[in-house]
């Protein structure tokens, strides 16, 4: 980052609270809005209008419109990233709390990891890895087994397998997206991927029947707000400030959200959403991000073990 003018410290900082409160708190934002506006039809609002801003303001500043082969990449990812993994985390959070939620797309560098020791050969199982692996998978089962519940409700079987899907499509999703041809701007290959995305999960609130019974008038000023927030907050700011300090600060730094957002999102949830927070639901996020540290911490593992949300073209991460 030498030769590089930075910032007052406290544009630093502001951008750092964006990418650790801002998306940790968007999980609590999809619950509430799925309370009221059908799961697949609420995420195609977002991603749609979210890709159809960044597109269009990325095509303003004069960047090149994607090629047809890079279309065709943003398409494929935009059904693992978008169709696949929000789909269904939007869908699951019916079911599952906020925070759980949270907690178990956290465990996604240990689905990225495994892919690449069974079906990539790109990592070598050693014992650390091995370990940080075990405990990751202790961790999600804690959150699942309801012999494991210490004093906690059950958690939703279904809902959890979904986000469980989720995970695992933003995994390969990960996967390929170095095998696929993409635009080089990473703002206009995100704008691409949700756009794409979006239009796939409007394809799909059709055929899933979401639009039948839906009435626009019955939803509340809260989920109308929610979704304001996923849009704006989440996916607009949230990417900027993303990208910005990206300029300023290293991966590694950056990339520390994926740490943070589940804890956020579990205060949030128990303090803004009234969910349970027990000693089931600490343990397992312990667990899990005990996990992920011991992997993406490994001398010489590549980054993309972190997800990024320009190549999820924003877990907007994380939700």
């Amino acid at each position: 980052m030498s030769g590089i003018t930075r910032p007052a410290r406290w544009k630093i900082l502001c951008a750092f609270f964006i990418i650790y409160f801002v998306w940790g708190s968007t999980y609590l934002g999809i619950r509430v809005g799925v309370h009221e506006v059908p799961p697949f039809l609420l995420a195609a609002i977002r991603f749609t209008f979210a890709g159809l801003v960044l597109y269009a303001w990325m095509r303003l500043k004069g960047t090149p419109a994607p090629s047809l082969k890079e279309w065709k990449g943003a398409f494929f990812l935009g059904t693992l990233m978008f169709l696949v993994d929000y789909g269904s985390l939007f869908w699951a959070e019916q079911r599952v709390p906020s925070g759980i939620a949270a907690v178990i797309l956290a465990s996604i560098p240990l689905f990225i990891t495994l892919l690449e020791i069974i079906f990539l050969r790109t990592q070598r199982l050693t014992v650390r890895l091995a370990v940080g692996l075990l405990v990751g998978l202790l961790g999600v089962s804690v959150l699942m087994a309801k012999s494991v519940s210490l004093g906690e409700a059950s958690l939703d079987r279904v809902g959890v397998c979904a986000i469980l899907v989720a995970a695992v499509g933003w995994s390969v999703g990960t996967i390929l997206t170095r095998k696929l041809t993409l635009p080089a701007s990473k703002p206009m290959s995100a704008a691409a991927q949700m756009l794409l995305g979006g239009l796939q999960l409007f394809v799909l609130t059709a055929v899933s029947g979401e639009f039948s019974g839906f009435h626009l008038l019955n939803v509340s000023p809260l989920a109308w707000f929610a979704l304001v927030y996923l849009i704006v907050f989440g996916s607009l700011i949230g990417f900027t400030a993303y990208v910005w300090l990206l300029h300023y600060e290293s991966p590694t730094m950056v990339g520390t959200y994926a740490y943070v957002n589940p804890v956020v999102a579990v205060a949030v949830g128990y303090f803004l959403g009234g969910e349970t927070v027990g000693p089931r639901t600490i343990l397992g996020t312990l667990l899990v991000l005990a996990s992920v540290l011991m992997i993406t911490m490994m001398p010489g593992k590549r980054r993309e073990a972190t997800p990024e949300p320009s190549d999820e073209a924003l877990r907007t991460a994380s939700a």
